[in-house]
């Protein structure tokens, strides 16, 4: 089938062009060319099967051949021609011995009639099933050509790729040929302005950035979605993932490569593109040499002899010559051992640098010697590298061992035995200097308003916990007679006179619903403090220990008006995923929260450190009731009394 809307041009890859005799112009789909005296020339589809068919002439020669065929605008797609010869007058010798006997005007009818006639070709690429093309056609007699040629252009043949190795045959035939398709890169070397899709790679634009030390990556024509990328020291080299867009100036060397291709959701990748692009950057050589390392070492050979080993590495491979030395003011070289090394094997590590490996045989040990290195390009050379005679320090080594290691005992035995004492003594030096950590102190714990068992049980072992290490504790929940006899708050400020001379600390524990409480206590204590219990803020029907926690809260706000708040007050919380630290109010902010039981040993430090304070004459701030107009020195503390000056707690 011909059409002629497209502009086509082939592109030969194999060296057989002698075959393409036939110009091929406009193919957008497969086609057939049929030669002087053939007429009608159609082709479709067939099934390889071995049927007989009618009409079908005998293919005396078959030659095959790949054409790259590009269209304007489009990639360039593989095209399989098969071009054939056959017999246009299969039975005109049995027919004029048929008809010898007849007159003039049957010949003449006999010539001038045209009959139908058909060729089928196939084709097959391993692992794929054979295809095949049938190609009708009308033999004209008149046009007196025995031998008549058909050409057929298969475009993409189906289960054909770059390397195939193809079998073209005819059907009902025993002509073969066998077709190898030319390899992807050999196709993409060439230089065409058109190419297969196949050979479109991403571009890769390496830019020096020198301020910002680092080379950075950049594809032409890329915005979002970016291309694999890999490393290769040498372009023999092993090629690493690189999955950054930047490269530190300090790994860069002249012998590096990168490596890119697209690999779509499949996994199926492209064609890789290769380059080198600091080969010529002398400026990157310094990173080789920096980064060159020479390790030495005796040995014996196989017949005992003394021999001395050395390796070298670096990033790149080197050329330059080692040899041994004898240090003495400088290190004199020992004649007759120079090896060079760009002889012999370089080999790659897993780190991607490139080792190389050698010895000197029959050296003398005794004269401990060292190794020098001169590598091309430097202007001076490396080294010495040495090793020491293991004789004159063995027992060195041995005595050194047994004193480290009766150190090391001693210091797991002390550290065992003084690990608290240890972190204390840490702790408090980061919090001011050294103190005197055995010192304990007085601490109040107060409960939260909304107390339930958990939240109980836990204040009562924390409590206990502050006991067992040493400190004065007095806990609301075990001082409830003395809260009805005395009030909420004469009992918090007689647990301060306490602090002031004993040292130490309140320990007010919070909760979602204490923290809630208390944005509430300081709205509505914004301006004048008023007398009546209900402004107060003190709540009408709560837990035993909401009057002590909200004068706390009192004792708290006039404190912050001193600066000294943090000095007499922290928080704890027990619930370890707790974001209570996110969202303290203002009026407990710059307080020190301690999450338990995560934090237990942090806070008795910063309890024992608060109790180092005591006797040193350090003012805590006087605890006066004339600080807190809440309260009446001369009120009545007992149930019965006024309930707008009632501060005990219920009992």
């Amino acid at each position: 089938m011909l059409h002629t809307g497209w502009t086509i041009w082939c592109v030969l890859l194999t060296l057989h062009i002698s075959a393409c005799h036939l110009e091929i112009s406009g193919y957008d789909s497969d086609g057939v060319i049929c030669s002087k005296g053939l007429s009608n020339c159609t082709m479709k589809d067939e099934m390889p099967f071995n049927v007989p068919e009618e009409n079908a002439v005998v293919v005396q020669n078959l030659t095959a051949y790949f054409k790259l065929c590009c269209r304007d605008r489009a990639p360039c797609v593989l095209c399989l021609i098969i071009e054939t010869e056959i017999n246009s007058h299969p039975g005109e010798a049995q027919e004029d011995e048929g008809h010898s006997g007849n007159g003039e005007e049957d010949d003449e009818e006999e010539t001038e009639r045209n009959f139908k006639a058909s060729v089928t070709v196939c084709y097959c690429a391993a692992p794929a099933m054979s295809m095949c093309k049938k190609v009708e056609f009308t033999v004209n007699r008149a046009a007196h050509e025995k031998q008549s040629k058909i050409s057929v252009v298969i475009i993409e043949p189906s289960g054909v790729s770059f390397s195939s190795h193809v079998i073209v045959y005819p059907k009902a035939s025993s002509l073969r040929q066998e077709v190898s398709v030319p390899s992807l890169d050999d196709v993409c070397t060439q230089e065409q302005q058109e190419r297969p899709d196949e050979c479109h790679v991403p571009k890769l634009i390496s830019v020096i950035n020198k301020e910002m030390n680092r080379v950075e990556l950049q594809f032409d024509g890329r915005n979002k979605s970016f291309p694999s990328v890999c490393i290769q020291y040498e372009k023999n080299g092993r090629c690493q993932g690189w999955n950054r867009m930047t490269i530190p100036l300090y790994s860069v060397t002249p012998c590096i490569c990168l490596q890119v291709w697209d690999e779509d959701e499949d996994g199926q990748r492209s064609r890789r593109s290769h380059s080198c692009p600091f080969t010529d950057t002398d400026v990157f050589q310094r990173n080789v040499w920096q980064n060159v390392s020479v390790s030495v070492g005796p040995g014996q050979m196989n017949n005992l002899r003394p021999m001395l080993w050395w390796k070298l590495s670096a990033p790149c491979r080197l050329e330059g010559e080692v040899w041994p030395c004898k240090k003495e003011s400088s290190c004199r070289e020992m004649k007759g051992f120079r090896q060079q090394l760009s002889n012999g094997t370089w080999k790659q590590n897993r780190k991607g640098q490139w080792k190389k490996t050698g010895v000197f045989e029959e050296i003398n040990l005794k004269l401990s010697p060292c190794v020098m290195v001169k590598v091309k390009g430097m202007d001076r050379e490396l080294g010495p590298f040495c090793f020491e005679n293991t004789d004159r320090w063995h027992w060195s080594l041995l005595i050194v061992g047994i004193m480290l290691l009766l150190c090391l005992t001693v210091f797991i035995s002390s550290y065992l035995l003084r690990h608290d004492f240890v972190k204390k003594w840490v702790w408090s030096w980061h919090h001011g200097g050294f103190v005197q950590i055995g010192m304990k102190c007085h601490v109040v714990l107060l409960s939260p308003p909304d107390v339930d068992d958990g939240v109980s049980e836990s204040v009562c072992r924390l409590g206990s916990q502050l006991s067992n290490q040493g400190f004065s504790v007095s806990v609301d929940q075990w001082s409830r007679k003395e809260q009805c006899t005395l009030g909420p708050l004469p009992w918090l400020y007689s647990q301060l006179l306490e602090l002031k001379s004993l040292g130490g600390r309140v320990v007010i524990v919070l909760t979602q619903k204490a923290l809630e409480r208390v944005k509430t206590w300081t709205n509505q204590n914004q301006g004048v403090i008023k007398m009546k219990r209900e402004d107060m803020g003190f709540p009408q029907k709560s837990s035993p220990y909401s009057d002590v926690f909200t004068a706390s809260l009192c004792l708290i706000q006039a404190d912050k008006q001193l600066g000294r708040a943090a000095e007499r007050f922290v928080l704890v919380t027990f619930d370890p995923n707790s974001s209570i630290d996110r969202s303290l109010p203002e009026l407990l902010q710059g307080l020190r929260l301690f999450q338990l039981p995560s934090q237990t040993q942090a806070l008795l430090s910063e309890l024992a450190v608060a109790g180092a304070g005591k006797g040193s004459g350090k003012d805590m701030g006087p605890f006066s009731f004339h600080q807190i107009p809440l309260l009446n020195s001369s009120t009545p503390r007992s149930s019965g009394s006024d309930p707008e000056m009632n501060f005990s707690a219920p009992c």
